[in-house]
């Protein structure tokens, strides 16, 4: 088995060779990224569910679906992405050719989470390929059926010199981190992302940090309550909850609250049954050390448990729980849930709604479920996030034509289809001069002088980009 470092060494040998940089080679390798997928679906269900207890659809839409989609959106576009791209000009570069031209940076290590290990590896690789790099994948061990099932089939579908995989748990990660890279792209905890962080400052490699956070959803002014319960209870329930847009938390009047509980009781349990450890449609939690984390936030909380609150060790199971009267300062508010816990908090007015929003790290994405459209516009206008959406949650980030990442403690960086091309590409500005007007260089060369200096400022002046030649 090579050691790590000879496994960058080989990847950064096939870099330096050219052989992903034409087109034809990044097609190629899109489309065999497509196939891999495609003709393995089962196995990725299967891994899926040994890992999760991921119900087949939720499966089929958020890892196998929206990677089939982004592939194809970057097949269909990523060739006009990688053309030259020309800079206006003023009157001192006239005769010359300005522009930008996208280069792959290299050798890109992407660091994949355990809540969707298939997707968050993938997306980013499609992306990464479609720049020209050579990718060193690094899958969760905790979800380790899906992460040797990457390990055994990129080999057998992609160029081995160009493409790996190394797995592992923390040890691995950190001596995989003292190699050098000329990105990184991780997915997972702040905690994590303070490490990874550290180890980028030694190379001063860039980095791309998919975080998480506590999304709120404000629910106010005038709402479909049926409506805005099955969207709620969906977004949040999906996955059990393990999904780093999932709406954390949701902050509504009391009113709301006394009118919003029915219906999420009745969505709870048109979705799930009257006992929903026993549907095949509510996943499970990743890892006996998650389940206990979560029932202990279930335990230390100063909220009344209004639905759920059961769990099963053995099974991994958290039934869908609602927790109601929450302070800014519980035990559910501290850290991102990351489970099937649903606190809400009533604070009574708009302002003081954007006030607590504001106060907490940003969030990676914000929902707001109103009526009103003067509403959303003020929400969206007074406060920040990652990614914004109205009247339901997490769908905005299955839609390839907008940037998906975060901002402050959320993260840095965003990627999905044309925006993850250009994380992975180096945007190198060029001019190419020939050997036509040297008398004008006079002007700029010693001895100087005031006149001198008043051309210099007029030719390269914007202003002067209209002037005729």
């Amino acid at each position: 088995m090579e050691a790590q470092s000879q496994v960058v060494d080989r990847l950064r040998t096939a870099f330096r060779s050219r052989v992903t940089i034409p087109e034809e080679f990044r097609r190629a390798q899109l489309i065999q990224v497509m196939a891999m997928i495609t003709e393995n679906q089962e196995a990725i269900l299967e891994a899926l569910q040994k890992d999760l207890s991921k119900p087949r659809f939720e499966a089929v839409m958020s890892e196998v679906d929206i990677v089939i989609n982004d592939i194809h959106h970057v097949l269909d576009n990523f060739s006009s992405w990688m053309k030259l791209e020309y800079a206006a000009k003023n009157f001192a570069t006239k005769l010359d050719t300005c522009f930008v031209k996208r280069e792959p940076l290299g050798v890109v290590l992407i660091i994949g989470p355990w809540n969707y290990p298939l997707q968050l590896l993938m997306i980013p690789l499609v992306e990464a390929i479609a720049a020209g790099n050579c990718v060193l994948l690094k899958p969760s061990e905790v979800s380790p059926h899906t992460g040797s099932l990457v390990a055994e089939l990129i080999p057998k579908y992609l160029h081995q010199d160009c493409f790996a995989v190394v797995c592992g748990g923390v040890e691995e990660t950190v001596a995989l981190l003292k190699n050098r890279f000329d990105h990184i792209f991780y997915t997972g905890s702040k905690t994590v992302a303070r490490s990874i962080l550290q180890a980028a400052a030694v190379h001063l490699t860039p980095v791309t940090l998919e975080l998480g956070g506590k999304c709120p959803c404000l629910i106010t002014g005038r709402v479909n309550m049926a409506a805005a319960a099955r969207r709620l209870v969906w977004a949040k329930f999906f996955n059990a909850g393990q999904s780093c847009i999932a709406p954390d938390h949701v902050i509504c009047s009391e009113a709301i609250r006394d009118a919003l509980l029915p219906e999420i009781r009745k969505s709870l349990e048109d979705f799930y049954g009257k006992e929903p450890e026993k549907c095949p449609d509510m996943g499970r939690i990743v890892s006996p050390r998650h389940w206990t984390r979560l029932m202990g936030m279930l335990r230390k909380t100063n909220g009344k448990i209004v639905h759920g609150g059961e769990g099963n060790e053995e099974d991994k199971y958290i039934a869908p729980t609602v927790v109601i009267d929450v302070s800014e300062d519980d035990a559910l508010m501290a850290d991102e849930i990351l489970g099937p816990i649903l606190p809400i908090l009533t604070i009574e007015t708009l302002q003081e709604s954007i006030d607590f929003m504001n106060r907490g790290d940003t969030p990676l994405a914000l929902y707001v479920f109103t009526e009103e459209s003067s509403i959303v516009n003020t929400v969206l206008e007074n406060t920040k996030s990652g990614g914004f959406c109205s009247n339901d949650g997490i769908v905005h980030m299955a839609l390839p034509t907008l940037p998906f990442g975060g901002i402050g403690g959320s993260g840095i960086g965003s990627y999905h289809g044309r925006w993850g091309f250009e994380t992975f590409s180096h945007r190198r500005g060029c001019l190419l001069r020939g050997w036509a007007m040297e008398r004008l260089n006079i002007l700029r060369y010693p001895p100087y002088s005031e006149e001198k200096m008043s051309w210099i400022r007029w030719t390269t002046s914007p202003k002067s980009s209209c002037s005729i030649m």
